[in-house]
């Protein structure tokens, strides 16, 4: 029998949905959710990786056939290279090949991209049907099954292409977490520090102090982290659903993090690596704005150290400033005279700056080098 540890309530009318920590493996729960959740639900295609489905579909279909779904599977080569148009084409062939109707539902079996996926196809079929989320990565479960920004990546960046199309229901297995090598782990890690670094400085002090049982996915910290970090972004979501103002704080690090994957080609860093060296490129500008006071960037820089994430982005081998900013003027953020930066007014206080890409740059520089 599943055990619930936390449930978070995203707070969105009629289209409220919660989200259930379980000390159980995925697929628990399931044929409650779809029974209380879609109750005219006949039909559900699983759509899951090539990591993640030989763990845990077959569970996940049982569940849905005691619900009494006819339910079919769909695994798609794991990874960011599947995060295009062509693979949402296969989420949406295999759909309506297995006959799902409006009424009927996805579920979304794996990380951040199997969601993204998963999500957008679903707010395209019929115009719009259900989908369930069972996050099996960090990152997932603390940052992107939650809030319903869907969508794959575009030869010109990261995430040009998407909907806003909210999940029914969010069930994460704690469980699930311990199947993660550990630089997936620290890609989790890097959004839950994002997390803490926008709204809630004390959080901050619980990772850095737990940094080593976190790394290690020692089951309590690990679950009121994610509890922790799914308060935070339930609490924007519903206060700004799709990111006219508040919710654009969830982007520190975003803009040059985007900018480091697109320039080094997708996998070559983790989403979590790459948000990370974003965030401290982000600290830094706050800091010579005088937004942020002196020291706010060597403080992002020690605590994705303690997570054992990157923390240089002036490192060698990393794309140069110029770069940067040049791939940044496709982030989704942009326009042609500048962007809104999400800024640090201190640890655990975020803020919105819009600056032209000239003014962006020459705060950007890095620092000159210690005289030796």
């Amino acid at each position: 029998m599943a055990v619930i540890l936390d449930r978070v309530d995203v707070a969105l009318g009629d289209r409220a949905y919660p989200i259930l920590l379980v000390d159980a493996l995925p697929g628990a729960l399931a044929a409650q959710l779809v029974t209380e959740r879609v109750p005219d639900a006949a039909r559900a295609l699983v759509v899951t990786d090539s990591n993640v489905g030989p763990l845990y579909a077959a569970e996940v279909v049982g569940e849905l056939a005691a619900a009494g779904l006819v339910t079919a599977v769909l695994e798609l080569p794991a990874g960011e290279a599947s995060k295009h148009l062509e693979t949402v084409s296969r989420v949406v062939d295999a759909a309506l090949a297995h006959g799902l109707l409006r009424g009927d539902l996805l579920v979304a079996l794996g990380g951040g991209v199997i969601g993204d996926i998963t999500g957008f196809a679903a707010a395209i079929v019929h115009r719009g049907i259900a989908f369930v989320q069972l996050p099996t990565s960090l990152l997932a479960q603390v940052d992107s099954a939650v809030g319903g920004k869907t969508g794959v990546n575009h030869a010109s960046g990261k995430n040009l292409i998407g909907a806003f199309w909210q999940p029914v229901a969010v069930v994460s297995s704690m469980p699930a977490l311990q199947t993660l090598d550990p630089r997936e782990v620290r890609c989790g890690l890097a959004e839950a520090l994002k997390h803490a670094l926008i709204a809630d400085a004390a959080l901050l002090e619980t990772v850095l102090a737990g940094a080593e049982e976190l790394r290690a996915l020692a089951p309590t910290p690990t679950a009121a982290l994610v509890g922790a970090c799914c308060r935070i972004k339930a609490a924007v979501v519903a206060a700004d659903e799709r990111d006219r103002g508040q919710r654009a704080l969830l982007n520190f690090g975003h803009t040059f993090g985007h900018a480091f994957e697109l320039l080094l080609g997708y996998g070559a860093l983790t989403h979590g690596e790459a948000v990370g060296l974003g965030m401290v490129l982000a600290a830094r500008l706050s800091e010579r704005l005088g937004v942020a006071p002196c020291g706010v960037e060597a403080r992002v820089r020690g605590a994705l150290a303690a997570l054992g994430l990157p923390s240089d982005p002036d490192a060698a081998g990393l794309p140069a400033l110029p770069a940067l900013v040049a791939a940044a003027r496709g982030d989704k953020k942009a326009d042609a005279g500048g962007v809104r930066f999400v800024v640090l007014e201190a640890v655990g206080a975020a803020a919105l700056r819009r600056l032209s890409w000239p003014e962006g740059a020459r705060h950007l520089a890095p620092p000159p080098p210690e005289p030796g």
